[in-house]
C-alpha cells in the first residue's frame, strides 16, 4: 500500500526539486497517490485498466463539480460551495488526513526550510484548496506522475496503475553538507553576507542562506547571531530601486510564472500594466518568455497583444503590473491571439534562446528596436581612461580612423544619412579615438550610457541618436543661462 506521508520531504521529492513553486501541486499529486494506492481507498482496483480522466475525475470529485473542460476555476468552485467536494477544501484540511504523522507547525517549519518561503507564505498556502484547478491542470498531474514512474501512460487509453514493486523509491533523507574545510570563519560571513545581497534576484537562494546560518551556527555557535557578526569588508550594490513591500509582490509574480513554466505546456497570461509613458493602465495578453533583472528593476520579456493593441515583443517591469495576480489563460481561450495559437501548433512559439541571440546582435535590453551602427569619437586621454579596455557590448570596438570610411560606406544603407556621416567624419582628427557598434535605436540602456560619457563623448552615427543628444544638449544649457 501506498504509506508515504505528506511530510515536506515526501512532498518536495514528488515536485521534482520544485517544492517552492510546486507546493499546491505536490500536495495534489500525494492526495492523488494515496487514492489510487493507499489502504483506504485503493482507486486502482476499482477503476478499469487502463483508465481515463474522466473515471478518475468522477470519483475524485461530488457531483456538483461540472466535468466541463471549459469552465474558468470560479465557476467550477463556485457550483460546489457548501458541499464537502474536494475542491472546497483548503491544504490545511488535507493536510490533517490522519496520515500526517507531524504537528502543523512543524510541518510548516520544515517546508520553510526546504522551499526559502517564510511561514506567513506557507500560512497563506494553507488556506488555498489545491484541488480548486481547472481539468486541464489535473491532467498534467497524471501525465506528470506518469513521467515519474508512478502509472504507465497507454497510447490513446488513458493510464493504467502499476504494482508496488515498480513504485519509484524515495530518496534517503540525508543533512545537508557542504565543504566548510577551505573557508575560514571570514570567509563564511562574506559568503553569507554576498547572497544575503542578491537574494532579490532569485528568491530561492534563502534555501541557501537558511543552510549556511544554520552550518555556521554549528561551526561557530559563539558567533551565529547576526548582531554579532564580524565587521563586513565586502559590499555588493546592486541598485535595486523598489520598497520591500512592492519587491514581496514582484516576486510573487516571479513565482507564479515559474510555476506556469514548469507545466508541460506552459500558457499564456494577461494583465494589466502601467504604461508610465501614457500614464495610463493597459491590457496585455501574451506569451512569457524569461525573466531578465535589468535597469535596476525585474522585466519580463514577452511576446503577444502589447500596451498598444499590437502584436509585438515588450519588456514589461514586473512592478508596475497593476493586477493582484497574473490570469492565465488556456490555449483553448477565445482570448489568445491567433498567431500564439498558431505558433503552438506548428511548435515555433518564442524561445529565451531567441532573445539571447538578439541581446548578442545589438547593444540594448530592448531586443525588438530596429539595430543600426553606432559611431563615437573620444579625445584620445578620455578613452585611454575611461573607455579602452572596458566590455560594454559584443560588437563594441576599438576602429582605426582610416577604417571608419568603407565600415559606413557598407553598413550605411540610407544614401542620405551616408553622405552625411563621411562628411561629419572628413572633418574630424585622424588623431583622437573612434568606437564602433551595433545598437538598438531608442533603448534607454545605450542612451543613458552615451549621457554619461558626455561631454566627451560625440555620437556621429546613427543620426537619430546624434540628433537627440543634442537637442538633450541644448535643453540642458538653457537651464544655466542667466535670467
Amino acid at each position: 500500500m501506498f504509506t508515504y506521508p505528506p511530510s515536506p520531504g515526501i512532498l518536495q521529492w514528488l515536485s521534482g526539486g520544485q517544492f517552492a513553486s510546486r507546493l499546491l501541486r505536490s500536495l495534489r499529486l500525494w492526495w492523488l497517490l494515496n487514492r489510487l494506492y493507499g489502504a483506504e481507498c485503493h482507486w486502482a482496483t476499482e477503476l478499469p485498466q487502463p483508465f481515463r480522466y474522466g473515471a478518475l475525475r468522477d470519483r475524485l470529485f461530488a457531483p456538483s463539480h461540472s466535468p466541463s473542460e471549459t469552465d474558468s476555476v470560479a465557476t467550477l468552485v463556485a457550483a460546489c460551495r457548501g458541499t464537502d467536494c474536494v475542491c472546497q477544501r483548503s491544504l490545511r484540511s488535507l493536510l490533517t488526513y490522519p496520515s500526517l504523522s507531524q504537528p502543523i507547525a512543524e510541518w510548516i517549519h520544515d517546508t520553510a526550510q526546504r522551499t526559502g518561503l517564510t511561514p506567513t507564505d506557507i500560512e497563506a498556502y494553507l488556506d488555498q484548496a489545491p484541488f480548486a484547478v481547472t481539468h486541464r491542470s489535473l491532467r498534467q498531474d497524471l501525465a506528470l506522475l506518469a513521467s515519474q514512474g508512478w502509472l504507465t501512460q497507454v497510447s490513446h487509453r488513458g493510464y493504467s496503475c502499476l504494482p508496488a514493486s515498480q513504485w519509484p523509491q524515495p530518496p534517503v533523507e540525508a543533512v545537508p553538507t557542504l565543504d566548510w574545510s577551505d573557508l575560514s570563519p571570514a570567509q563564511t560571513w562574506q559568503l553569507l553576507h554576498i547572497l544575503e545581497s542578491v537574494a532579490f534576484v532569485q528568491p530561492n537562494l534563502d534555501v541557501v542562506i537558511n543552510t549556511l546560518w544554520e552550518r555556521l551556527g554549528q561551526l561557530h555557535p559563539s558567533t551565529v547571531k547576526r548582531s554579532q557578526s564580524p565587521s563586513r569588508r565586502i559590499f555588493l550594490h546592486l541598485d535595486y530601486i523598489l520598497p520591500p513591500e512592492v519587491q514581496e509582490t514582484v516576486d510573487d509574480f516571479q513565482q507564479q510564472m515559474e510555476s506556469l513554466w514548469q507545466t508541460p505546456d506552459g500558457g499564456v497570461i494577461q494583465f494589466e500594466t502601467w504604461v508610465a509613458k501614457e500614464q495610463r493602465l493597459a491590457r496585455v495578453t501574451v506569451y512569457p518568455v524569461c525573466l531578465h533583472y535589468a535597469r535596476r528593476a525585474k522585466y519580463l520579456s514577452a511576446y503577444g497583444i502589447d500596451p498598444f493593441g499590437q502584436v509585438a515583443w515588450h519588456n514589461y517591469r514586473l512592478d508596475r503590473i497593476r493586477s493582484n495576480r497574473l490570469r492565465v489563460l488556456p490555449w483553448g481561450d477565445p482570448e489568445v491571439p491567433a498567431i500564439l495559437k498558431q505558433q503552438r501548433n506548428t511548435g515555433t512559439l518564442p524561445t529565451p534562446e531567441w532573445i539571447e541571440q538578439q541581446l548578442e546582435e545589438a547593444w540594448g535590453f530592448n531586443f525588438y528596436l530596429p539595430k543600426a551602427l553606432l559611431i563615437l569619437r573620444f579625445p584620445p586621454m578620455f578613452a585611454k581612461d575611461y573607455v579602452e579596455d572596458t566590455v560594454r557590448h559584443a560588437t563594441f570596438r576599438k576602429i582605426a580612423y582610416a577604417d571608419l570610411f568603407p565600415v559606413v560606406t557598407q553598413q550605411i544603407t540610407n544614401g542620405q544619412e551616408r553622405q552625411t556621416v563621411l562628411e561629419i567624419l572628413q572633418r574630424r582628427s585622424p588623431d583622437d579615438a573612434y568606437y564602433q557598434a551595433w545598437v538598438r535605436v531608442g533603448d534607454i540602456n545605450v542612451i543613458m550610457r552615451l549621457r554619461d560619457w558626455r561631454p566627451q563623448g560625440e555620437v556621429i552615427a546613427p543620426l537619430q541618436l546624434r540628433q537627440q543628444m543634442q537637442a538633450e544638449v541644448e535643453e540642458e544649457r538653457s537651464h544655466y543661462i542667466k535670467p
